[in-house]
């Protein structure tokens, strides 16, 4: 089963810009909640910490896919190296800021300016795997079920730690850590040039407008979004269970069985060579998952819920490889960037939006109310993929050769 990923891993560099891109992502699964145990923890409220929390997501989502533009055509490292040391400055402003006992507003600025350049590793080493190993689908495909396994194991371990650090050691630790990765993880990434996609020369069509000028990219937005507030309505939910059965310290096994589940189901997935239509597969992994997460809320015990998750893991890896791999399809090659990061965006954003409104949920109504979040949020992403099929289908080619205007 392994051998496929040796196979990848061999490639000249791939292991090296691999391994500092799981050093580079764990912000993206640290920082939003390290924003909400500072600012909860100093403030005493965590309605304030969910608006500055608010203001990073919402900048990142604004900003994110057209710092992946800017990186199709400028080159990876020329602009993700000042973008990284801004968005560390803006972390380390923040936490003054709240350290000081600033103004809530004051605290908007910095959080914004971390979340505005703050970008997308994850899309950045997708688009390394596709440039070095471009003429091999069945090698790109391991890759990205790869790096979709690593993507869990970021998932698990960064809210866990910033958790730790933030509640045992200072409230301001749980930030200090993704900062330190951002840094180290992020800048030897950037300077392992030799495996930077080259940047669209200067003399070539440049794109018109936004890759979510392509219907199936906004299927594919919609979908992740939808995907991204099942799992921040199941991770709020899963804590709220736990305390309602006395077993608050469990939570962290429950949702870790859920993410065990999925990496297992991804490595597994990424060793086969698959022949089926790639949208016929993301669409029944969607189904799977969505139609899965249904059974959460009836759950009686923690023991049965993370039997359930388990089982409903197995959807979700496969569900984020083949969504990542259609937008390969979908847009051209010099736009690979940006469109990955539209989907790895949306996904941050359903996190934001699913754990929000499942917290609303559950301070009004119990646990339970919290899973009907995720249900209903399972139900978008049902009703988003059944009925897109046909636009995913047509769409899964390359991009059209109008989306191109010629430039002086």
């Amino acid at each position: 089963m392994l051998q496929p990923y040796r196979d990848v891993l061999a490639r000249p560099g791939a292991l090296a810009f691999s391994a500092a891109g799981v050093l580079a992502r764990l912000p993206m699964s640290m920082v939003g909640i390290g924003i909400v145990l500072l600012v909860a923890a100093l403030y005493d409220s965590y309605a304030m910490a969910g608006r500055v929390s608010a203001a990073f997501v919402i900048a990142q989502a604004v900003c994110s896919p057209q710092l992946g533009r800017l990186v199709d055509r400028f080159g990876q490292a020329r602009v993700m190296r000042p973008a990284l040391l801004a968005s560390a400055a803006g972390i380390v402003a923040l936490v003054a800021a709240a350290v000081t006992g600033a103004p809530e507003g004051v605290l908007y600025v910095p959080a914004a300016v971390a979340g505005a350049t703050i970008g997308s590793f994850g899309s950045l080493v997708r688009a390394r795997w596709s440039a070095l190993l471009g003429a091999d689908p069945r090698r790109v495909h391991t890759a990205f079920s790869l790096e979709s396994a690593l993507d869990e194991l970021v998932f698990v371990v960064g809210p866990v730690l910033a958790t730790v650090l933030a509640t045992g050691v200072h409230p301001a630790a749980g930030l200090a850590v993704p900062v330190a990765a951002m840094l180290v993880g992020g800048l030897a990434f950037l300077a392992q040039r030799g495996t930077e996609p080259s940047p669209a020369p200067a003399h070539e069509p440049r794109a018109r407008g936004t890759v979510l000028r392509h219907p199936a990219m906004v299927v594919l937005v919609v979908a992740f979004v939808a995907m991204g507030a099942i799992f921040g309505a199941t991770d709020v939910s899963t804590v709220a269970f736990a305390e309602e059965a006395g077993s608050p310290g469990l939570a962290g096994v429950v949702l870790a069985v859920f993410a065990l589940g999925s990496l297992i189901s991804g490595l597994l997935y990424g060793a086969r060579h698959w022949v089926s239509p790639l949208p016929r597969r993301f669409v029944l992994g969607m189904v799977a998952l969505a139609v899965g997460v249904g059974a959460f809320v009836l759950a009686q015990s923690l023991a049965v819920l993370a039997a359930v998750m388990f089982v409903v893991g197995f959807a979700i890896a496969p569900s984020l490889i083949n969504g990542n791999a259609l937008v390969q399809d979908i847009v051209p090659p010099g736009r690979l960037t940006e469109g990955l990061t539209w989907v790895g965006t949306g996904l941050g954003v359903g996190v934001s939006i699913g754990s929000s409104v499942a917290g609303a949920r559950i301070d009004a109504a119990g646990a339970h109310a919290g899973f009907l979040v995720v249900v209903a949020a399972g139900a978008l992403a049902l009703v988003t993929t059944l009925a897109a099929w046909p636009t995913l289908h047509r769409s899964s080619v390359a991009a059209p050769a109008d989306d191109v205007a010629r430039t002086p």
